[in-house]
């Protein structure tokens, strides 16, 4: 009721009937636009809620992910464990057989590593030789290209002392073959001759006593032709030999030159 009015009792008026629906509604709009607003701010709530609840679930998932992937990588690590464990004792099994067979080991290394010193040494000593080896090649060749005129020109004399042997050997080798061929006609002639003799010596026999009934006397000078080649045969036989003798002592210098000795060596 507004101020200043006086509602009697048991009376209600239009007005004041009014004014109290207007102020119910009032209320009521009011009480419905708290109510509204809770309503919104309820359903705002509950739209927060349910993606919170989407992310949760999602993280929900993702974390069961997780733990199967953990679970699932737990179980390997707990097989890699075992399987190092295994080779561990293996490890440790094989240790214990292969200790002896590493003292063996050690020991034979120790005998090398000894050896290898004394090949390192004999190796340092060698490369010392070598080193002074080459010093002395260098020296050596140095002195060698400083005269190496020297041993040309001496060459070449050597070369052409051997090929005056050789012309002097080949030249005694055609002589030898020549006298060789000369006394082979010789003696061809000679038999020649001898057998010509003998053949004319039968046939005067054959003559002789052909005409020895008759009685006839020879001149004394048609025989002394027939007896006179018997003796050119022998007086031949000197110089041939006289030949040969010469040829002998010029053969003796021949066979020095060719024997490979130097006859300059007394010089």
């Amino acid at each position: 009721m507004p101020p200043g009015e006086k509602m009697t009792e048991g009376t209600i008026t239009p007005e004041v009937q009014i004014q109290q629906l207007q102020d119910s509604l009032a209320t009521e709009t009011d009480r419905l636009q708290k109510l509204f607003a809770a309503y919104e701010t309820q359903e705002k709530d509950l739209v927060d809620a349910r993606a919170e609840i989407e992310v949760l679930e999602k993280e929900i998932i993702d974390r069961e992910i997780d733990k199967e992937s953990l679970e699932s990588i737990i179980s390997q690590k707990e097989v890699r464990v075992r399987e190092l464990e295994m080779k561990a004792t293996k490890a440790s099994k094989r240790v214990e057989h292969l200790e002896p067979e590493l003292d063996k080991m050690e020991e034979k290394y120790s005998r090398e590593k000894d050896r290898l010193g004394k090949v390192f040494g004999i190796a340092e000593e060698l490369d010392n030789d070598l080193r002074l080896a080459v010093t002395e090649m260098k020296s050596r060749d140095d002195w060698y290209v400083a005269h190496m005129q020297i041993f040309e020109d001496l060459n070449k004399a050597i070369k052409e002392r051997y090929e005056m042997i050789e012309r002097a050997v080949e030249t005694e080798r055609k002589s030898q073959h020549m006298s060789r061929a000369f006394n082979d006609r010789m003696d061809e002639m000679v038999q020649a001759r001898t057998e010509e003799m003998a053949t004319q010596e039968a046939g005067a026999e054959a003559a002789s006593e052909a005409t020895s009934s008759i009685e006839v006397v020879e001149p004394a000078p048609e025989e002394s032709p027939e007896e006179e080649a018997p003796e050119e045969a022998p007086e031949e036989a000197p110089e041939e030999e006289a030949a040969e003798g010469d040829e002998s002592t010029e053969v003796a210098p021949a066979a020095s030159w060719g024997d490979g000795e130097d006859p300059w060596s007394g010089q």
